[in-house]
């Protein structure tokens, strides 16, 4: 509520307060310290291709190698681009998601993966 604390980076609501050593959004509940970059994941981990390049959502990747899919016609080969990718915490070690064409919704793994 005061001017100078910033915006919550969740819903960019104005209505942050302190809370100890957090800033906590009132209206989205999401709390956050402030000496931290509001961008980066909850998990502060960075998550990297096969090759080391850092990962953003949004980018393009192509497939490292050939994959076989469980109930599927068709391997998903080496070389098939994924376009933007969003980065999640999923199952196991899972943490991209990303829609392929003729496979659907899939999530893959970072090690697998090199950005273009």
């Amino acid at each position: 509520m005061s001017e100078n604390l910033p915006a919550c980076p969740q819903c960019s609501s104005p209505y942050t307060y302190e809370m100890d050593a957090l800033l906590v959004c009132p209206e989205c509940a999401h709390e956050w310290n402030r000496d931290t970059d509001a961008l980066e994941p909850e998990t502060g981990a960075v998550i990297k291709d096969a090759v080391g390049n850092v990962l953003a959502d949004g980018d393009t990747v192509t497939i490292t190698k050939t994959l076989k899919v469980k109930g599927a016609q068709s391997a998903l080969k080496a070389g098939t681009k994924v376009r933007n990718i969003r980065l999640v915490q999923g199952s196991g070690d899972h943490d991209i998601a990303a829609k392929l064409d003729g496979f659907g919704q899939m999530e893959l793994k970072s090690s697998i993966v090199k950005k273009i």
